[in-house]
């Protein structure tokens, strides 16, 4: 299982796969054909509310996580990650954020739950 994170901002490369964009609004300044996004599920991104909350610096970063992971267990949601770990087990997934730092954001969630399935 392939996943890696990259910024929409960066361009496409040859072996980013299936290229999934993991934020719940489109990116600014970024057209759709520059971006080459072939999947955006914003089902399976943070809810408007706890994305808010994380953003206004309301609480740490493992707080933003437990809930968002807690998020993921809906069943929209877990249907599209099911979707994703079905790419991923198919050839090379590439998540697609805006986040300046996806280590410190959703996608870093993403990535744990999606390893962590592999083994």
């Amino acid at each position: 299982m392939s996943v890696r994170v990259r910024r929409v901002y960066d361009p496409p490369e040859p072996d980013d796969g299936v290229r999934v964009l993991v934020d719940r609004l489109w990116p600014r300044g970024v057209s759709k054909d520059a971006a080459r996004v072939d999947e955006w599920p914003k089902g399976l991104t943070p809810s408007t509310e706890l994305r808010r909350w994380y953003h206004a610096g309301e609480g740490p970063y493992e707080e933003f996580a437990r809930r968002y992971e807690a998020e993921l267990t809906d069943p929209e949601a877990a249907e599209l990650l099911d979707h994703v770990r079905e790419l991923a087990a198919k050839g090379p997934v590439t998540l697609l954020t805006s986040a300046k730092s996806p280590e410190q954001s959703h996608t870093a969630v993403l990535v744990r739950l999606l390893e962590a399935d592999q083994h």
